[in-house]
């Protein structure tokens, strides 16, 4: 059975840190490209960060210079550092797996609200 279960979101301040977990089980997680995607009230998920297995990194031009994109592949962990947050970066936070041969998994999302 694949679960991938993201844990560390919460309140956090204007400028302040936050890093998102994702623990994924069932899968072949280094042969899985990772992914952060997130959703915003009223508005389409959209994809935040993606590493690969090798640890080739991509990030959407909004969270640039101040998101990281991480992985542990001997845990079967990816995270997602948040750095100098912004109130527009309020939003539930899902980790994806995939697509490896067309099968995508995803987390249940982690809610990230930046508010003073």
């Amino acid at each position: 059975q694949v679960q991938l279960v993201e844990s560390g979101g919460g309140l956090v301040q204007p400028g302040g840190s936050l890093r998102l977990s994702c623990a994924a089980s069932g899968i072949i997680f280094i042969r899985n490209v990772m992914s952060w995607y997130r959703q915003a009230p009223g508005k389409q998920r959209e994809l935040v960060a993606t590493i690969t297995s090798g640890g080739s990194t991509n990030y959407a031009d909004s969270v640039k210079g101040r998101f990281t994109i991480s992985r542990d592949n001997a845990k079967n962990m990816v995270f997602l550092g948040m750095n100098n947050v912004k109130p527009e970066d309020t939003a539930v936070y899902y980790c994806k797996a995939g697509p490896l041969y067309g099968i995508y998994y995803w987390g249940k999302g982690t809610l990230v609200t930046v508010s003073s």
